[in-house]
């Protein structure tokens, strides 16, 4: 008799299965992410044979920690600064890396680059695509530069095929553009599918670990900005790095959300150019260029990724509202903590902002949600809401209480340090850090602040 085919429904957040579809998962509890799949069930002689065989398996005997050898993760050098930076100091062998982001951001650019600067090395590399032909592809690498005879390509959905080629040429590193394309033989759903994503990750999850090879995966995201497919995925795989940005603008920046291998705070910057991706080395100049001069509502704050500080502009538009509820908008910062700030300088500072519009915005289209940011926030409506311009050699950082009060932040020597380095003569930080960072520096002034009326009445 023919196997009959079931359905049942998977989660795409938590990868839950349940017979039926249910509007919450009883397992992360979000609303709507059950998706339909088919699947063969196990017949009764499959499950009889496996279970008469349980006990016949191979022994492995376990290890203490003192019998395990402890060796430095061999790593392999991209050529790319900021990525080695993001990747925790390089490409760790036998390592499975998931890439996300929005179409078109540049995720296959980036990854091409890769296996260029790493073919140049004599490394074999085998870059996979299921979605661009041979042809598509070369016209790419034709804009981007020269290339390596050990960058192989191979134009390939099916896994079976692509892990007999694995196996014949023995690569290195080996890149897959996209999962989503992929399917395994032995799902009976499509690809894209919840199942077929799992399963093929799998599959190139034994390659990795079994061979030793560092294999790159190319992940769709969702309307909402996740990797589309289970949950699970991102569980499975080693590091997942997500590459954010507008299309339409040149920068990008490379984040890790995941790596077992190094920090998850670190960021790359990168501008698309007309033969690819350029680093951008110095990120605090890049977001200051083109910064207005004498303009009401505008200063510059430090933020810190990682380990690398970062100057930003804090733009603020305060104006009155032509209706009966004022509008709030905040672009590169969290909506409701801007929201907070507000009510904070209308109870501590007496500012009437109730009948005012606001509008915030972080220039150079970085996303933030620091408390560092903070006070340059509130000094930025201050200055809109008053109309008075802030010096441009001032900057401010420091978080800010529901009493007004400014705090200490971490690594305020590096924000500091990266201020003086850029030209400021002023530096407004929270009191608890004033007399510490006045002895470690000399060419820049440090005034401490603690409350943000103290802060106004300097600027």
């Amino acid at each position: 008799m023919a196997t009959k085919i079931k359905s049942v429904f998977f989660c795409q957040s938590c990868g839950y299965e349940s017979s039926k579809w249910m509007g919450q998962c009883p397992g992360c509890r979000e609303w709507n992410t059950f998706v339909e799949e088919t699947v063969k069930p196990v017949t009764k002689s499959a499950g009889k044979a496996s279970a008469s065989s349980q006990g016949t398996g191979q022994y492995v005997k376990p290890m203490t920690l003192s019998e395990i050898v402890m060796t430095d993760e061999e790593r392999d050098d991209t050529h790319i600064g900021e990525l080695n930076r993001v990747l925790g100091g390089g490409l760790v062998r036998g390592s499975l890396i998931l890439v996300g982001g929005d179409p078109g951001i540049g995720k296959s650019t980036l990854l091409l680059q890769v296996a260029g600067n790493l073919s140049s090395d004599k490394k074999e590399v085998l870059y996979v695509s299921g979605e661009e032909s041979l042809r598509q592809i070369k016209l790419r690498a034709n804009r981007i530069g020269n290339f390596s005879d050990s960058l192989k390509f191979l134009c390939e959905t099916n896994l079976s095929t692509i892990e007999e080629t694995i196996i014949r040429t023995k690569p290195e590193i080996m890149i897959i553009d996209s999962i989503q394309t992929m399917y395994n033989e032995s799902v009976s759903s499509a690809p894209g599918s919840v199942s077929q994503v799992r399963e093929s990750t799998s599959v190139l999850l034994r390659i990795a670990k079994s061979m030793n090879i560092s294999v790159f995966i190319v992940g769709h995201v969702t309307k909402e900005g996740q990797v589309a497919g289970p949950r699970v995925l991102e569980h499975m795989v080693d590091t997942v790095l997500y590459f954010e940005g507008d299309r339409h603008a040149s920068y990008r920046i490379l984040r890790a959300v995941k790596n077992r291998f190094g920090s998850t705070n670190e960021i790359g910057v990168f501008e698309m150019q007309e033969k690819g991706l350029a680093e951008v080395s110095n990120p605090s100049e890049f977001m200051l260029n083109g910064r207005p001069e004498n303009a009401s509502g505008s200063i510059v704050t430090c933020s810190v990724e990682g380990t690398r500080p970062i100057l930003i502009e804090v733009q603020a538009l305060v104006t009155h509202t032509n209706f009966g509820f004022p509008r709030r908008q905040a672009n590169g910062t969290d909506f409701n903590r801007v929201n907070l700030l507000m009510a904070v300088l209308e109870k501590r500072v007496g500012l009437q902002l109730g009948d005012f519009d606001a509008y915030i915005n972080l220039a150079g289209g970085m996303k933030i949600a620091e408390p560092s940011l903070d006070l340059g926030i509130c000094l930025a409506i201050i200055s809109s809401f008053k109309n008075r311009p802030i010096s441009d050699d001032i900057i401010a950082f420091g978080e800010v209480g529901l009493s007004g009060e400014v705090r200490a932040v971490n690594m305020a020597e590096s924000r500091v340090q990266e201020a003086a380095k850029l030209g400021f003569k002023t530096c407004i930080v929270p009191k608890a850090l004033e007399s510490k960072l006045k002895n470690s520096f000399k060419n820049i002034e440090i005034i401490g602040v603690s409350s943000v009326v103290d802060a106004m009445k300097i600027v």
